[in-house]
Order: C-alpha cells, then structure tokens, then sequence
C-alpha cells in the first residue's frame, strides 16, 4: 500500500512540476494581438494588416488579430515609442518615423538609396537586411515582423506643376521631422517645412503649406486631390512601412510559437509585394482622370544628382556603421 500510494503521490508531483507556470510553453489560446496604424482600412496599411491577420491566425490558432485603423489607438509619431513602452501591440510606421528611435533606419531613407523595387527588396532579403534586423531588435527591443512592399512616396502641390526641378523652387512642402528628408527637399530648390502627420491636412488646407508627398493611397483616401491639383511622379523617397511587434506581446508566445509568427510576417511580405505596384499606378490613374490632378513624370537626371550629394553629404558626416551600411546597400546586385 505504501509502495502505490508512494507512486500516487509521486506522479502528482511530476504533474505539478510539468503545469508549473514556465513549465510549459504560453498556449496562443485567446491571445489577441492589436495592430496600430495610420491609413484607413482601404489604405497599404490596411491591405497589409487583413494579409498578416490572415497568415497569424491561420498558423496561430487561438490568437485573434484585431486591425486599429486610422490612428484610433495611437498616432504614428507616437506609436515606437508606445511598443516600446509595451502600451501598444504592433503597428505599421513608415520608416522615417522609425529613425529617431534607431538612426541607422536613416539609410532606407536615403532619396533614390535603392535603384528600384527589386533592388529594396533583395537588400531586405539579403545578409544585409537580416543583419539590420537583428542590430535592430537587439538595441530597440522591437521586431520586424513584415518588412512591406517598396513603394514611393508621390509629391503633390498647389503652386504649378512640376517637370524639372527649377519648378520645386520656393514651394512650402510639408516633411515628416526627418532630417534626411529635409536635406533632400532642400536640396531640390522648395522650402521644406517639418509638420507631424495629424497638422498636415489643416496646414494644406489654409495654405500654411503648398504641398508635400505620401504614399500614393494616402493622396486617394484624404482627398488631397481636391486641394492640390499637381502630382509628380518623382519617386524620390521608398515608402518603405514595417510591421512592428512590442517585446511584450512578443513574450506572450513561446519561442515556437513566435517562429510561427515570423512566418506569418513572411508569408505577408511574399502576397503583399505581388500587387502593390499595380495598386499604385491604379491609384495615380485614378487621381488623374477621376482626381483630376495633372500628372507628371519628370526627367529624373537634376533629381538624382541632387540625392547622391545628400547621400554624399550624410555619409561624410554620419558615423562608420552608417556609411557601412549605405555602400552594403548600394552594393546589393
């Protein structure tokens, strides 16, 4: 009798260091994972969030992926910093609102830094992006979970339309508070004026500024169409916008189960890159004929000198992982 109640109690043991909490691996059961962004449902943002929502569940079950549009939970200017903090799960931030809380992000930020969209993305899937990544986890704390498509941002104003960039001279442009993207405006003849994202559609409004550039759906979904008759195609800038993911909710899964979650954020970068060109130019026909925006596409010779000098300009006074990073990227064939 000992001997079985010996063995009993024995096995309740065992069972009990096996349900110890730390013992297990976290269950996704119930886990709900919110994703912050700034575009409306029918934006990129939106696009790229329904996809990963789509793979994360599907690999994930149990976890529920709720989409928080239009800047409802948090601004984008405020958004790393709130992951950071762990007051937000995940958002989507366009890169150069990433730079103030990671410098290196500055070199993505570059004009004309990639060559064109396939260039950006062999650099994301290279030993350089995987690199950056990791540098990029380890000293912020946050992940990249879907690097998104590389798209441009297009350039709009009230003033004249523009064919060279002698017409750029004097036009107050909206910036994001980005320093490369400063250097480049002004380099290009306008008058760059610094503004978050939540005072831009006001400012253009009253005229306190004649234009400024955003991701072509942005230009759709706001109606700047109705207040700014000029769009250049000038693809100056990547419009690059990372899924991000708080070292929180990260913690809320298992190292397998967050494998899986990787490879939601893959599986999105592979279905997300396929049609977002074709929505771009489907949109900029639409803000041309429908918009009625007068669209052009200037010669791009003047443009790109004046951003290799910026680039030139950065990597003088930048320090050498910077500079590393800038002629890795270049060097991506």
């Amino acid at each position: 009798m000992q001997t079985v109640f010996h063995k009993f109690f024995s096995g309740l043991a065992l069972l009990g260091l096996l349900f110890t909490p730390g013992a297990m691996p976290a269950r996704a059961d119930n886990i709900v994972v919110n994703i912050a962004y700034a575009g409306s449902e029918d934006s990129e943002y939106g696009i790229m969030t329904a996809l990963f929502k789509k793979n994360a569940e599907r690999l994930l079950p149990g976890v529920t992926v709720k989409p928080r549009c239009c800047a409802s939970l948090v601004t984008e200017d405020e958004a790393f910093k709130a992951m950071q903090l762990g007051t937000v799960d995940m958002a989507i931030i366009t890169s150069n609102n990433i730079s103030p809380h990671y410098p290196l992000m500055d070199a993505f930020v570059l004009p004309y830094i990639f060559r064109n969209p396939a260039h950006g993305y062999r650099v994301f899937d290279s030993e350089v992006g995987r690199d950056f990544q990791r540098d990029f986890e380890e000293k912020t704390k946050v992940s990249i979970l879907v690097w998104s498509s590389i798209l441009y941002r297009d350039f709009y104003n009230t003033v004249r339309p523009i064919n060279t960039m002698a017409d750029m001279a004097g036009i107050k442009i909206r910036v994001p508070k980005n320093e490369v993207m400063l250097d480049t405006f002004q380099a290009f003849g306008a008058a760059p004026i610094p503004l978050p994202w939540s005072e831009t559609p006001p400012a253009l409004q009253t005229g306190a500024v004649q234009g400024g550039d955003n991701g072509t759906t942005f230009i759709k979904t706001l109606k700047f169409y109705e207040i700014a008759p000029h769009l250049a195609i000038l693809e100056h800038f990547a419009a690059f916008t990372p899924l991000l993911a708080s070292e929180r909710v990260m913690n809320k899964f298992s190292p397998e189960q967050r494998k899986k979650l990787r490879e939601a954020g893959r599986l999105t970068d592979e279905e997300y890159r396929k049609g977002a060109a074709e929505r771009t130019e489907e949109i900029r026909r639409f803000l041309e004929n429908e918009g009625g925006m007068q669209v052009t596409r200037p010669e791009k010779t003047e443009f790109l000198a004046a951003a290799h000098k910026v680039q030139d300009e950065w990597l003088k006074n930048k320090g050498a992982e910077f500079r590393k990073l800038v002629e890795q990227i270049r060097g991506v064939q």
